[in-house]
């Protein structure tokens, strides 16, 4: 049973930072994608980043150049560094790895940036 377990989530002032993690258990070599989303109350889950196993990322427009998604195959731990923080990046995270048409979903991190 693959399973994907978040952390580093808290409260961080605006303009702070935070880092993510997503252990998985098992090898995520064995992973295409794995991603990092976040979800408001009220609104769909939105991707935040995603890394490829050839190592191609991707950001959403609303991240990019203050995320960095990194995956360490060796620790199979995907990691998400926030800077630069806004309000606005407030919601749960969740960190998501697809393999063989198979997604799985960690439980979530919330993360609230707030004075």
């Amino acid at each position: 049973q693959v399973q994907l377990v978040e952390s580093g989530g808290g409260l961080v002032q605006p303009g702070g930072s935070l880092r993510l993690s997503c252990a998985v258990s098992g090898s995520i070599f064995s992973f295409y994608v794995m991603g990092w989303y976040r979800q408001t109350p009220g609104k769909q889950r939105e991707l935040v980043a995603r890394i490829f196993s050839g190592g191609t990322t991707n950001y959403a427009d609303s991240v990019q150049g203050r995320f960095t998604i990194s995956r360490d195959n060796a620790k199979n731990t995907v990691y998400l560094q926030m800077s630069s923080l806004k309000v606005e990046d407030t919601a749960v995270y969740y960190c998501k790895g697809f393999r063989t048409g198979t997604e799985y979903w960690g439980q979530g991190t919330q993360v609230t940036v707030s004075s």
